[in-house]
């Protein structure tokens, strides 16, 4: 997300879910049993309901040649929380009213666990017996047998000790295999949303990830490459060589802005407006020091340097 999607009652930060499912929709696909084995070609959204605005963590919307396919709704639970079995009956109500195309449907809910305080399920029993598909982290991180997949979200409840340990035996077990990239982009993504101020060398320490690894993940490039794209394709749309280079220049303050923040914390508003005035060539150095930014101190010492 990834927009980023939310967890319910709501550890927002430490859910990975837009880079984990926005690029590729099918990954949801695994954690779901019961469907044909040519399924496939998902579209991922994260809508905003009306009336209460309800926000799903996710809506996976079949191909429209394949109406035999349900939507797969995806809510993520990681806390205890009394309301969650109606609030979840309400956002699917709400969603099949405002959705009227859609006629099948199931819900998958990731949780640590069943056994946590999620309500009385009496009043919302036939849907949760017949329409939910529970993935329960805590279970699946102590079963060699799970999907990898979902061993690897359970990284989400790992603490900052275990997580070495942890990605190493699952990064050692899909070795060799068609799903070890995979692996490498989610345990990126969850280390990306759960310690976003910590700096890149020290996600790949944790994650037993190498830098060029990382760099590949849907989640670095989510966040570090997309002001650099969109810089580029503005250029290349406008056609003229002005164009591309203004293009090519605002991707380049996005990606900058973007990567301090992360690096520094949030900018002071002089600090900004210090880095929107530096010339294109500036701009380019800036991006390549502040990789070994550790802190607010780094900039500023920068930014002296260079007035």
């Amino acid at each position: 997300m990834i927009g980023l999607l939310r967890i319910s009652c709501r550890r927002r930060s430490e859910w990975a879910s837009p880079w984990l499912f926005q690029s590729r929709p099918d990954r949801i696909l695994s954690l779901v049993d019961a469907l044909p084995a040519d399924a496939g070609g998902y579209r991922f959204s994260a809508p905003a309901l009306k009336e209460r605005e309800y926000r799903l963590d996710g809506l996976f919307l079949p191909p429209p040649e394949r109406p035999d396919l349900p939507a797969l709704i995806l809510e993520a639970q990681m806390a205890a929380d009394g309301g969650f079995l109606r609030r979840l009956y309400a956002e699917t109500a709400c969603l099949l009213q405002q959705e009227p195309g859609i006629e099948r449907w199931r819900v998958v809910v990731l949780c640590p666990s069943r056994q946590l305080n999620f309500g009385d399920p009496a009043p919302v029993a036939e849907y949760v017996e017949q329409r939910v598909r529970w993935i329960e982290l805590l279970s699946a991180a102590a079963n060699p047998t799970a999907p990898a997949l979902v061993q690897a979200l359970a990284l989400l409840l790992q603490s900052e000790q275990e997580l070495p340990a942890t990605s190493a035996a699952l990064r050692a077990r899909v070795a060799g295999s068609s799903s070890a990239a995979e692996i490498d982009d989610v345990i990126a993504a969850i280390l990306v949303s759960r310690f976003n101020g910590r700096s890149i060398q020290e996600l790949c320490a944790m994650g037993g990830i190498t830098l060029d690894d990382f760099t590949q993940s849907v989640a670095y490039r989510e966040i570090f490459g997309r002001g650099r794209q969109e810089g580029r394709q503005e250029g290349h749309q406008q056609g003229r060589q002005e164009g591309r280079q203004e293009g090519w220049q605002e991707g380049e303050l996005d990606l900058a802005l973007r990567l301090l923040q992360r690096r520094c914390g949030q900018l002071a508003p002089q600090q900004e407006r210090r880095v929107r005035a530096l010339p294109s060539h500036l701009l380019e150095a800036l991006a390549e020091a502040l990789l070994d930014f550790e802190g607010m101190a780094d900039l500023n010492a920068w930014l002296a340097a260079n007035d």
